[in-house]
């Protein structure tokens, strides 16, 4: 079993985060930038055959994996070549599998949902894309049991310019759907070669059943979480696909890209982190207990402020920007999903520090929960409210954190409110001015930007009075590790 060396595992996840929240800033900005951009240039109806025939491939990807790469990434022992082959092996018998299926029926899904020829190809291309994924998995294991997230975030940078790159051209040019038929091609050849550079790894096929057996009792256990997963979020898309006008269901996507900006920005960064990180701390709960405050703390006071803005400015910047009005359908949908996003920030650390221990059958049955909760719910809600009892689903689910932190308290002792209450508190003030002050002053951006900033001056006033030592004390922290 690897010695635990915890001032090097705190290093290590701290430089982790500084390189992908660092680097991915300026990349999630430009992310944002060009959606901004596509959701000018292209339909809710485009978005929606997107977010759809995206959701149907999504479906392959948790029958392609069984786990096997987390049980690689939570093992307390070094890998093996022997872990690695094996895991590969299953893994692409799994794919080929998959995408040889996929491809046969996907004549008869395009039927089924009615797309043209350019929507057929997007779900060709797409099913290419997630074969040429697969392909990445073990180097991205070994970056990531390594920490390495300065490297591992460099296929994802060039990816992610790619795919937008193409993508913004060609709807500008007016190529539609295919606009993104191509910026997927893009994204997944740059990310396959971008990943063998910065993580080499010559592919070796071979099958230990004593290593699979191993692997495979962790790895079922957290694939049925995530097939369970797949129940609630895209086989719900792919049904919504079929039940709503493509449209309604762009209005959704919409919603929910934006409305997930924090986390993107925020949570996405962090949370890559603490899954290899608090698998190596699970020896030392003191120490495990410090990482999951310390994330609950950083993540709340980073994506309460910017959850806040978007709240109350989405309105008004919608009419401001020119050929924007097209979007204002979605508006109540977007307040549902991003105070939804805000639980869903915290949650997933607090299931992820579950996992790290071993817990998955834990995580198994809140799954479960979630998704009938889910299904149940926006059956329900749909009927009376149409397309916006979906996100009113989605809140309603997400409310059940409060369960969530009572099943980790069963082994971890750590303190949610203390982590997160002046945060909480900072935001409601935040939200006191906006909601007082943009009844006042006019729409336009002269005034909407200083209002903002004064906001947000406010938080950070309120957060550093109450945190200033926690906050010094996790800077010094990430100087020291640089």
């Amino acid at each position: 079993m690897e010695e635990i060396d915890i001032a090097l595992i705190k290093k290590r996840s701290l430089t982790g985060v500084v390189a992908l929240t660092s680097r991915t800033f300026i990349l999630q900005v430009i992310s944002f930038a060009a959606t901004f951009l596509l959701t000018i240039f292209l339909t809710p109806q485009i978005f929606g055959v997107f977010y759809v025939v995206s959701a149907i491939v999504n479906f392959l990807g948790y029958f392609a994996d069984i786990g096997l790469a987390a049980a690689l990434i939570q093992k307390k022992e070094e890998l093996t070549q022997e872990d690695l082959a094996t895991t590969f092996t299953i893994q692409q018998m799994l794919v080929g599998t998959a995408v040889l299926l996929a491809t046969i029926f996907s004549g008869p899904l395009a039927s089924f949902y009615h797309l043209d020829t350019a929507g057929l190809w997007l779900l060709r291309v797409l099913i290419l894309s997630f074969f040429l994924s697969s392909l990445t998995t073990i180097p991205s294991i070994l970056l990531e049991r390594k920490l390495a997230f300065d490297k591992l975030i460099v296929p994802q940078i060039l990816q992610t310019l790619g795919f937008y790159g193409v993508a913004v051209f060609l709807a500008w040019r007016g190529y539609g759907v295919t606009s993104f038929t191509w910026g997927v091609l893009v994204r997944a050849v740059v990310g396959l070669i971008a990943m063998y550079v910065v993580s080499p790894w010559r592919i070796s096929l071979h099958i230990s059943r004593d290593v699979a057996k191993r692997l495979l009792k962790f790895g079922v256990p957290f694939q049925l979480n995530g097939f369970i997963a797949l129940l609630k979020d895209d086989l719900l898309t792919v049904f919504l696909g079929k039940m709503l006008p493509f449209a309604q269901v762009g209005y959704i996507g919409w919603a929910k890209k934006w409305a997930e900006v924090p986390l993107r920005l925020i949570m996405d960064s962090v949370i890559r982190v603490t899954f290899p990180a608090f698998s190596r701390l699970q020896e030392s709960k003191e120490h495990l207990s410090a990482a999951i405050e310390k994330t609950l703390l950083g993540l709340s006071v980073t994506m309460f402020p910017i959850s806040v803005g978007l709240l109350f400015y989405v309105q008004p910047l919608i009419g401001i920007i020119p050929k924007y009005s097209k979007w204002e359908p979605a508006i109540v949908a977007f307040y549902l999903l991003t105070v939804s996003s805000i639980f869903a920030g915290l949650t997933t650390p607090l299931t992820n520090a579950l996992n790290a221990i071993g817990k998955i059958k834990v995580t198994l049955g809140l799954m479960v929960m979630w998704t009938a909760l889910t299904w149940i719910a926006t059956l329900t809600l749909i009927k009376f409210y149409g397309f916006n009892g979906v996100p009113a689903a989605f809140l309603l689910v997400s409310t059940t954190i409060v369960v969530v932190v009572q099943l980790l308290k069963r082994y971890i002792a750590f303190s949610f409110w203390k982590s997160i209450i002046w945060a909480l508190t900072g935001a409601t003030l935040q939200s006191l001015w906006y909601a007082g002050i943009l009844r006042i002053v006019p729409h336009t951006l002269v005034w909407l930007i200083p209002t903002g900033l004064v906001g947000v001056i406010l938080y950070g006033t309120v957060v550093w009075i109450a945190e200033k030592k926690r906050i010094t004390d996790t800077i010094k922290s990430f100087r020291e590790a640089r």
